[in-house]
């Protein structure tokens, strides 16, 4: 098969890694990759929001698969667009619709099917600027902090949480009347704040059947403790030692079941991965948000794991025989962790040259913000490194990321070194 992977960060270098591996690849490429992705497939120069470009590639290139790595691509139409044409139909698109993706697009759209199927999560209300004075007053009856999410895409920064009433209200007002995340916070949704421990968990559908993958939990705050800005992702580890067998069949029969039975009995198609961002609160799951992609860095802490060939696995969602598939995990645990530029999440620079042993056997580098000039490689994003490691533990696994971490130097590097600190034995007994 000749595949082609939409993306240039950690998860679709993650993705281009397991997919070389599998005997069914003849060729494989990747848009626009970067400077990590040229070591197992072929970098290519192409707009992934341009699908008409795209498209013709494909046909040019007798691509046989699309991986569709980000979220963005996916809500805008991408899969839709494939089918609408007859030249692009037979190839397989790993991801879904348009009207599927709305699960992540719109996080007004998500509520509404999560009530709609009594799925468990926070209670909410909707807002827009014709019901303004509506949320303020909504906020009044919430206890704090209080949780405001822009309905659309935001760069994964449309979510607030505030502690102060005045504040919060304050936030609504920039979100809608000031258009603070553009169209995307035209309307907002206000929920209740949950108090609990979150973790990740993937499945993959073919439309007819789904497969559970391993859980995972992520690390978004830039600093130690899960304090200051809110990131892409400064961490990773697989499995979450919380997520007993028993919390598990919970998440399975009041989760997973009804959200993929509920895209079946409201017709909506859905051959990809359903992101499940849950919350255990006093040993119950909710679920604060679907997306519909692997999550970053979950992906790098998640996807070493799977054993099987993911190619085959993906080529069995596309024919809808993933039924036929039995995955097998690898028992041990993952632990990732994202070296970022200095100053990011705000203000930071590119272009400085990387140096170090990225090629240690020791651990797996995927890299994210990167690229090559002229033969040197370069940082050219916020999160730059992703540094993942097996170990018998968590804590294994994490001590050897650590340790390749420390072969590895670019100008102004950071990274938090206390990944997986609130699931130490005494911290996974209190939640």
């Amino acid at each position: 098969m000749k595949v082609l992977i939409l993306g240039s960060g950690g998860r679709e270098h993650v993705l281009a890694w397991k997919v070389a591996q599998s005997p069914l690849l003849t060729e494989l490429f990747i848009a626009p990759g970067n400077g990590g992705t040229e070591e197992v497939a072929t970098n290519v120069s192409l707009n992934i929001s341009d699908f008409a470009s795209i498209g013709n590639w494909v046909v040019d290139h007798a691509i046989d698969m699309v991986i569709v790595g980000p979220e963005n691509p996916l809500v805008d139409g991408i899969h839709d667009y494939f089918l609408s044409k007859e030249e692009l139909q037979d190839i397989h698109v790993i991801g879904p619709q348009k009207e599927g993706a709305r699960l992540e697009g719109s996080k007004e759209f998500s509520k509404e099917f999560m009530m709609r199927h009594g799925i468990p999560t926070a209670k909410y209300e909707s807002f827009s600027i014709d019901n303004l004075s509506e949320g303020a007053d909504f906020l009044k009856t919430l206890e704090p902090p209080y949780v405001l999410k822009a309905d659309g895409l935001a760069a994964g920064k449309g979510v607030v949480i505030l502690n102060d009433l005045g504040s919060a209200t304050a936030e609504l007002h920039s979100m809608i009347q000031d258009s603070k995340f553009g169209d995307a916070s035209a309307t907002v949704v206000i929920e209740e704040f949950l108090d609990g421990i979150e973790l990740s968990v993937f499945a993959l559908s073919d439309g007819n059947t789904f497969i559970t993958l391993p859980t995972a939990k992520d690390y978004k705050r830039i600093g130690e403790g899960d304090t200051g800005l809110n990131t892409g992702g400064m961490g990773a580890i697989s499995p979450v030692p919380f997520a007993d067998a028993d919390f598990m069949d919970k998440v399975q029969e009041q989760v997973v079941k009804p959200t993929f039975a509920g895209l079946k009995e409201e017709g909506i198609p859905f051959q990809g991965v359903v992101f499940f961002g849950l919350i255990m609160v006093n040993g119950e799951p909710k679920v604060i948000e679907y997306n519909v992609r692997f999550g970053d860095p979950e992906a790098e802490a998640v996807i070493p794991r799977i054993k099987s060939d993911l190619l085959e696995i993906f080529k069995a969602m596309g024919e809808q025989t993933l039924h036929t598939i039995e995955v097998e995990i690898e028992t041990a645990s993952t632990a990732t962790v994202i070296m970022v530029a200095g100053g990011y999440p705000e203000a930071y620079e590119k272009g400085k040259a990387i140096t170090g042993d990225l090629e240690t056997t020791d651990s797996l580098t995927f890299h994210a913000g990167t690229k090559k000039i002229e033969g040197e490689l370069v940082t050219n994003g916020g999160r730059v490194l992703a540094i993942t490691s097996f170990g018998d533990t968590m804590e294994q696994a994490l001590e050897k990321s650590y340790k390749t971490i420390e072969g590895i130097s670019f100008e102004k590097s950071n990274y938090r070194t206390d990944i997986g600190f609130d699931l130490k034995p005494s911290s996974a007994s209190a939640s």
